[in-house]
């Protein structure tokens, strides 16, 4: 059994996954995510202080729930971030279209680059049974 202290309001909990905060602390925090959510929905445009001080919520966790890809706001909002790879303005997430696409074709190339050079097994015969290494 893995017991934590909640890291919200130092409370030992039973830890399973994910942050580690309480069941009850992890409600509060889903329902202030909702009423966050709400009040972006309601009132378009508003900037990331303003929705932390009339939801009474810290604009860290805003900023977190934007990059978890939790939160999406629309192109006119002032709640928009920066890419983390080329500084362009994103509305959820890390990265930008751009910088994911270049992500990914650079991670298939190494893949493939890295089957490529490997040889394929040889089977044993059978007129030799004994133990095979494989050559590096």
């Amino acid at each position: 059994m893995n017991v934590r202290n909640c890291r919200s309001c130092g409370k030992l909990f039973n830890y399973l996954s994910g942050p580690p905060i309480c069941p009850a602390c992890r409600a509060a925090m889903e329902d202030k995510f909702q009423e966050v959510k709400q009040y972006i929905r309601d009132h378009k445009g508003v900037g990331i202080q303003e929705v932390a001080e009339a939801c009474s919520v810290d604009p860290g966790q805003i900023r977190q729930w934007l990059r978890d890809d939790r939160l999406e706001v629309t192109e006119d909002s002032a709640l928009m971030l920066n890419c983390e790879g080329c500084g362009a303005p994103i509305r959820s997430g890390k990265y930008c279209d751009r910088c994911k696409a270049n992500m990914t074709n650079s991670f298939n190339s190494i893949i493939n680059e890295h089957r490529a050079g490997q040889t394929p097994l040889q089977k044993p015969t059978s007129d030799n049974p004994k133990m095979r290494f494989l050559d590096k």
